[in-house]
């Protein structure tokens, strides 16, 4: 394997498994309102382009991060539209 996919492996990893503290939190307390619906929206959008760029490339570490960050992403994407509404009911 050479330096360069390692270091891409290596941020792969990372910024995949950064996302799971988010999903967990959010699940868990089902609280979005810290979550900006239109930065998630545009984010997922880009993820789920950079994975189509990805598996253009053939490029593994980005197939790869991308294939996890993607569903994390709709997930708390799917939160944030389904829990909207909870806080403001619970008021």
């Amino acid at each position: 394997m050479e330096t360069t996919d390692i270091i891409g492996s290596v941020a792969a990893v990372l910024t995949t498994v950064s996302f799971i503290p988010q999903a967990w939190q959010t699940f868990r307390t089902k609280d979005v309102s810290g979550i900006s619906l239109a930065m998630y929206s545009i984010f997922t959008t880009g993820v789920l382009l950079w994975l189509v760029y990805a598996i253009a490339l053939g490029s593994w570490p980005m197939i790869f991060s991308n294939c996890i960050t993607a569903p994390v992403a709709l997930a708390i994407l799917g939160m944030k539209l389904r829990y909207r509404n909870a806080a403001a009911s619970a008021e």
